[in-house]
């Protein structure tokens, strides 16, 4: 059974269509990353998860349990992180993550959110009310909120974005820990670097439709492959060669209009690639074997 099963989901909004039959399955213990540029349906997507929106079409199920039917047990299974810093202005940190408990049923709690507090870093703020705290300490609230009934599935929507490195590291220990532990996660960001070193598999979305689904690894080696920086001495022919220039990434930077970026697929390619330099006259000042990343793999796909 998946932790979450997303079957063909459609939204609109007026003449806008938000989500245009997303179908995504993701697996117990799994570390998830749900990517794409603003308005590409993430948030939209998390709200129906949530509850908080209902879809046009489609099901979502998480654990098995409906999210319409069934949404009691569907979000007893699941925290959610939001991106927005919502909280009640009225009540200290140790208050809120008390009543959220209440809101699960959830009684004598107070040992799991001490420990909550302790790897969130907010114990010195137990009992600091909520409108003191800065935006970063904030937002480690809304993480803590999220876990206070032990959810198996986590869903956390851009729970980094403008905080402090020193959360991130704080948060990510902590996330980490829980899904060795076998709770699922799910991330959306805007960085990239975090989804490339957290997430297992990776969903990108793209005006509300998936346009690429595999592991982290596999789309970076099959869709954008690794590059070659190449740099041309002055003193040999700087026309690249016409067999070459199909495999341009990036070429005449303002810095350096003598160097190329080209994308290379198969490393053996790497040889018959210099070789074409040689016989087009072209001198080599330079030269760089880059792995590509996840953010080549992003562009590329957004831009085709």
């Amino acid at each position: 059974m998946a932790a979450i099963q997303i079957s063909n989901i459609q939204k609109r909004y007026q003449s806008l269509q938000a989500l245009g039959g997303v179908s995504l399955s993701i697996e117990e213990g799994e570390f998830f990353g749900l990517l794409g540029p603003n308005g590409a349906g993430k948030t939209t997507l998390i709200s129906i998860l949530a509850g908080l929106n209902r879809a046009d079409a489609g099901t979502i199920t998480v654990q098995g349990h409906d999210v319409v039917s069934d949404y009691r047990n569907a979000r007893s299974k699941l925290g959610v992180v939001p991106q927005e810093l919502v909280f009640d202005p009225f009540f200290t940190v140790r208050e809120t993550l008390r009543m959220q408990s209440g809101y699960f049923g959830i009684k004598n709690n107070d040992k799991w959110i001490d420990e909550i507090m302790e790897n969130l870093d907010l114990t010195n703020k137990a009992d600091t009310n909520m409108r003191a705290l800065s935006g970063g300490m904030k937002r480690r609230v809304l993480v803590a909120q999220a876990l206070v009934h032990k959810p198996p599935v986590i869903v956390l929507d851009e729970p980094t974005a403008g905080v402090d490195v020193e959360l991130r590291q704080t948060l990510w220990k902590f996330i980490a820990r829980l899904n060795r532990d076998g709770h699922t996660i799910v991330l959306t960001t805007h960085y990239l670097e975090e989804a490339q070193a957290l997430c297992n598999r990776i969903a990108m979305l793209k005006q509300g439709k998936v346009v690429a689904l595999d592991t982290t690894a596999a789309l970076i080696k099959r869709i954008s492959g690794s590059q070659l920086r190449v740099t041309l001495a002055n003193s040999g022919n700087i026309a690249l060669p016409a067999s070459l220039r199909d495999k341009i990434i990036t070429h005449e930077t303002p810095s350096n209009p003598h160097q190329f970026i080209l994308r290379v697929t198969d490393y053996a390619h790497v040889e018959s690639m210099l070789s074409e330099f040689r016989l087009a006259g072209c001198v080599i000042d330079d030269l760089q074997l880059l792995q590509a990343d996840l953010e080549d793999v992003f562009l590329q796909i957004m831009e085709g």
